[in-house]
């Protein structure tokens, strides 16, 4: 993979849930543009409708869920998804799962206390189970998991699928989350707030560490690297659209760790406080313009670009999307029309 993207740069987009005609024309723009594939998240609902419309109205686009919440539903409705997602884009699917943040999964989905490493290891293997040998005239085996145990008694086998092996990508925010998605992954997707310095510093010793806890080789692994991107010949202007995506994920309590590796420890606690009185998208005094240009690529494109090549030595594919929250949508155009002359 890692001489592969050598030869050409291999970016992914970014579609959310919108009208279907308007999904049709993002995508048959982004196959056009050559893109590899489109990525829809799943913020907080499923991300398999709009992948589904993607696929339809495309022939070769790649489309992957980035992320399906591992714990917002059970591994076996996951694998079921899967190989109907397969089947609908016959063959360009991939399944990138990720544990997300507690106080949603147990708080917002209902999931019970789990352990999110041990949970997403579970599934990713479940869902591997299923996809496997759900269409096999022998009976699948059970499944025993700490949090899913699954009996297939009287599961009649089911249509073959388009592959038995649909490659899973997990997402990371720190160490053992990508020493997870290195050892038993296809692929890993970086979080969107890394900075390039921690991606490259601090990330790269995790995905060696767990390949080889997996026995495997760095070609077995595919690295997607996720990054907000701000674009804006007016750096001051790009920081201040910037600003309160960085203050959304910084409200997060299980994110501090992450900001106070950085040295925004205190303003991470600020943002969790403006959390907790529902004014993180009110609130423009939370995030210092320090703290932006460390987790956006913000300012003059040709800035960005070099900064992008750093990251590019170590990515064999690449998600640059822009900032989108407390901003409008003509807004996001902009940026998302920026970000398109950066890739060409």
């Amino acid at each position: 993979m890692v001489a592969d993207k050598k030869l050409k740069k291999r970016y992914w987009g970014l579609v959310p849930p919108l009208p279907a005609p308007l999904i049709a024309m993002f995508a048959q723009a982004a196959e056009e543009q050559g893109l590899e594939g489109l990525f829809t998240p799943q913020v907080i609902g499923p991300p398999w409708s709009t992948l589904a419309v993607a696929a339809s109205h495309t022939e070769q686009l790649k489309i992957g869920s980035g992320i399906a919440i591992a714990a917002a539903r059970s591994p076996f409705e996951t694998a079921m998804a899967a190989i109907d997602m397969d089947r609908i884009s016959q063959g360009r699917f991939i399944l990138g799962l990720g544990a997300s943040v507690q106080e949603w999964t147990c708080n917002l989905f209902g999931a019970p206390p789990h352990k999110p490493l041990t949970h997403l290891r579970e599934t990713v293997a479940a869902v591997r189970h299923i996809v496997g040998g759900a269409h096999k005239e022998e009976e699948l085996a059970p499944f025993e998991g700490e949090y899913y145990k699954g009996n297939y008694a009287t599961l009649q086998p089911l249509e073959t699928p388009v592959r038995e092996q649909i490659p899973i990508w997990l997402a990371a925010l720190r160490g053992p989350a990508v020493r997870l998605a290195a050892e038993i992954g296809d692929g890993i997707m970086g979080h969107p707030i890394w900075s390039i310095d921690w991606a490259i510093e601090k990330i790269q010793p995790e995905i060696v560490k767990g390949l080889d806890r997996g026995g495997r080789q760095r070609e077995d692994l595919e690295v997607n690297l996720w990054f907000w991107c701000a674009p804006n010949e007016n750096e001051a202007e790009a920081i201040e659209d910037a600003r309160t995506t960085v203050g959304f994920y910084a409200s997060f309590a299980q994110y501090e760790s992450f900001f106070s590796a950085h040295g925004f420890g205190d303003e991470a606690r600020r943002a969790q406080e403006a959390g907790r009185q529902r004014e993180v998208f009110t609130r423009t005094d939370l995030v210092s313009d320090e703290m932006v240009r460390t987790f956006v690529l913000c300012g003059k494109p040709n800035s960005i670009r070099k900064r992008l090549d750093r990251a590019w030595k170590i990515a064999d594919s690449m998600v640059i999307v822009a900032p989108p929250y407390g901003l409008d949508p003509m807004k996001i155009m902009f940026y998302q029309d920026e970000i398109a002359k950066l890739r060409a």
